[in-house]
């Protein structure tokens, strides 16, 4: 059987105040129309579907859209929750639209029944588990002990394979969490510590995991556990990503075979770098797509007057303008690219260090990282 792993879509999505909506039909169109080409038979959305919880109109009615359009071309449509949806929602509809053969994941109740489909390789068995928090599998197993985000998946993996999980069947299991190792981008949610991060080995009895979480594309642990990444750049450290659909084929069991298909943006997102008098040359720009979503960088010794307002009337999409020069450099301001993100626990460390002399002991790290979970947990 051959799939397709979506995730990330995050319809509804502002960049820098620009809205991505009109990329976002441009792109999930020709989505569509990889996957006719592609004769794929169901369709893996990993999370993250809206940008967020309570999504616009327009973002939902694009979705409803290309649903539509997917289920009247025939494939059979997966689709959790991510740590941007709200479950509720999400699973709203979900047994009527399972008559289009499109399944909405239910919300968390401590049982994960599987989709059973079939081919000429026999049984294939979807598991659709949405984004999972600590105190959500903690409500359903309160006897477990169940502390952390891998805790939590060790349960709901655990009880999934004592219910109904069959070793003979070619399993799959779709699932919005973040893999120890993988590679993050900036607009990426992060968590305090990385106390949300969980081991690829928890998935090692399934055929073939598809992730959502991370945006860019990677396999976690061996080319079976696997991101696809999102179909859009949504931030500036995304710049260099290659943006793809995963088509994976499931043969019989144990022989899994992975590729992509690249996808071509109505807008990429590029940084480009020089002086004034060198970015608005017409030999600089010429030939190329002006119209991009653009982080330009000045590297003028002086600031110029409505550079933006300036900039505009050749490049209309910029996103960013930074000076990269001797007072930027001077001033601690360093360039996008050399600038090093720091944790919100490692900026509490070195505030700590400054007053006290001494850095944080164990003990009080782990307290802070602790607290700092329990606030970022009730403000979601």
């Amino acid at each position: 059987m051959r799939l397709a792993h979506l995730s990330d879509l995050h319809l509804g999505k502002r960049v820098n105040e620009f809205s991505m909506l009109e990329d976002q039909r441009y792109i999930l169109k020709q989505i569509e129309d990889i996957l006719a080409e592609e004769a794929v038979q169901a369709v893996l959305i990993a999370g993250d579907v809206y940008d967020k919880p309570v999504p616009s109109g327009e973002a939902i009615r694009l979705f409803d859209e290309f649903l539509t359009a997917l289920a009247d071309r025939g494939m059979r449509v997966f689709v959790i929750s991510g740590n941007h949806d709200s479950p509720e929602r999400i699973a709203f509809g979900g047994r009527l639209m399972s008559s289009r053969q499109v399944y909405m994941a239910p919300v968390y109740d401590g049982h994960v029944c599987p989709v059973e489909l079939a081919d000429e390789h026999g049984r294939l068995s979807v598991y659709m588990l949405p984004f999972l928090k600590p105190a959500a599998v903690k409500k359903c197993w309160p006897d477990e002990a169940v502390e952390t985000y891998e805790d939590a998946v060790r349960c709901a993996v655990e009880h999934m394979k004592e219910e109904n999980f069959s070793p003979e069947a070619r399993n799959i299991l779709m699932a919005h969490q973040l893999v120890i190792g993988a590679a993050r981008c900036d607009s990426e949610e992060i968590s305090v510590g990385g106390l949300d991060q969980v081991s690829a080995g928890l998935f090692a009895d399934f055929d073939y995991t598809a992730l959502g979480h991370i945006h860019g594309p990677q396999n976690a642990g061996g080319e079976r556990v696997r991101y696809c990444g999102s179909p859009l750049k949504y931030s500036f450290s995304e710049a260099g990503h290659v943006k793809s659909v995963t088509i994976v084929d499931m043969e019989e069991k144990g022989t899994v075979r992975v590729h992509t298909r690249p996808l071509r943006p109505l807008h990429d997102m590029r940084e480009i770098r020089g002086s004034y008098g060198e970015v608005t040359a017409r030999e600089f720009y010429q030939g190329t797509a002006v119209d991009d979503y653009l982080h330009i960088t000045l590297t003028d010794e002086e600031d110029i007057l409505d550079a933006m307002g300036k900039l505009r009337a050749i490049y209309p999409n910029i996103m960013r303008l930074d000076y990269d020069n001797c007072r930027t450099r001077e001033g601690g301001q360093l360039p996008e690219g050399e600038r090093k993100a720091k944790s919100p626990a490692e900026l509490l460390e070195e505030l700590y260090e400054l007053q006290n002399n001494q850095p944080m002991s164990g003990e009080q790290r782990a307290f802070a990282l602790g607290l700092m979970e329990e606030i970022w947990e009730g403000g979601r």
